[in-house]
């Protein structure tokens, strides 16, 4: 079974850009709506290039790309403390009059300018897993959870969008327990997960025991917006039912699904 599970940051930072542009002809959406146009548009782009690319090689395969809502707690810390920047840079005064016209929460950002800042909180559950499920079991490859999700609250039974920005590492590993996978591939940008990365003592780790990852988390050797979330995720995989997480590049996918390298978490 494969569920594929993509990125769309820089999309929906596009998409927010044209919100602004086009704010004084047509009402702004809201991020989560953003998010939900960003995920069918790469859904569609990967579903249209890997359905192109079976036919022409005579595979029978089919792929599917679902738009998926992510629950999240309304009672998630980060919605206090809003800490993820989405969007352009202004300055302090335009982006003092934005939070006053729209509602937003906006902090600078290192010195670089201001910007709008949202909610990053944890995932709880994915709407569609069971869609997602039934699809796999008969014979579907399905492509969700686009850039973490579309985040939404559940209250009386009901669900409604809230504006945020989910971590699709966290997301990923909240669908692939759900749909009971036994094995998780994290993509990023590099081969391998590293220990003193960046630094003259930087080492490639090609195994790694959950309760290595756990212990090298807790000395801070994978920092946050960088290697953190995704060993975070794979160690919530694995607490959870699954058996294997491989992180590696894009590039080196095959061969590291094949063993002979990226970062096997067991």
């Amino acid at each position: 079974s494969v569920v594929i599970t993509n990125g769309n940051g820089p999309q929906v930072g596009a998409a927010l850009l044209r919100m602004e542009l086009s704010a004084h002809e047509v009402t702004p959406l809201p991020l989560y709506a953003c998010g939900a146009q960003t995920q069918g548009e790469i859904g569609l782009v990967i579903s249209s290039a890997l359905g192109n690319l079976f036919r022409r090689e005579g595979i029978d395969l089919h792929v599917s790309a679902m738009v998926t809502q992510v629950v999240v707690s309304a009672d998630d810390p980060d919605f206090q403390d809003p800490t993820k920047y989405i969007g352009s840079f202004y300055s302090e005064e335009q982006a003092k009059q934005l939070s006053d016209e729209r509602g937003w929460i906006v902090k600078e950002d290192k010195g670089r300018g201001w910007r709008r800042v949202v909610p990053s909180p944890w995932p709880e559950r994915i709407v569609e897993a069971d869609a997602i499920k039934k699809l796999i079991e008969t014979g579907f490859i399905v492509i969700a959870t686009g850039g973490g999700g579309i985040p939404v609250v559940e209250k009386d039974g009901e669900i409604s969008g809230v504006d945020a920005v989910i971590d699709k590492d966290r997301a990923s590993a909240i669908l692939a327990n759900e749909i009971k996978a036994d094995k998780l591939l994290i993509l990023t940008g590099v081969e391998t997960v590293c220990t003193g990365f960046g630094t003259p003592e930087q080492k490639m780790i090609s195994v790694l025991s959950r309760e290595e990852a756990k212990a090298l988390l807790a000395q801070g050797e994978f920092p946050p917006g960088n290697m953190g979330p995704k060993v975070e995720a794979a160690v919530h995989f694995l607490e959870n039912g699954g058996s294997e997480v491989i992180i590696t590049s894009i590039e080196k996918a095959l061969e590291a699904v094949e063993g002979k390298t990226g970062t096997r978490i067991f």
